[in-house]
């Protein structure tokens, strides 16, 4: 039953002038020198990520790898990768079904490195 003097609260209409808007964080001047350097960085992983799958692709080489990493001889395969003669360090991680090279620019005392190119792939079932 509807009482009357049951009354619906009563909110204020919309103020006239909008509050002020939050603080908006005002970011640097735009600078692309470091992004072009690392555009520049990753073209030059891509690169010597292609010369390595060049490698790969011999299948006398990669069962080279395949071989030295199923008998657990990571030194081995290690010197393999470094025998292409990439520019770059490369890590390489393994397991019965797949390999992850990762390479990675060097890092210099005045400039961190700035990219990580990693390719995982499958070898096994």
């Amino acid at each position: 039953m509807y009482h009357s003097n049951n009354f619906y609260p009563v909110y204020s209409p919309m103020p006239l002038y909008p509050e002020p808007l939050p603080f908006r964080k005002q970011y640097p001047k735009i600078d692309v020198t470091m992004f072009s350097s690392s555009v520049k960085s990753f073209q030059m992983l891509m690169g010597q990520s292609s010369m390595l799958l060049e490698h790969l692709g011999n299948p006398a080489f990669a069962y080279k790898i395949m071989e030295a990493a199923q008998q657990g001889k990571s030194q081995e395969v290690d010197r393999l990768i470094q025998s292409i003669g990439l520019k770059v360090p490369v890590t390489t991680k393994y397991t019965p079904t797949g390999v992850t090279f990762t390479l990675q620019t060097r890092v210099q005392s005045n400039n961190p490195s700035c990219c990580t190119l990693t390719i995982p792939m499958k070898w096994g079932k």
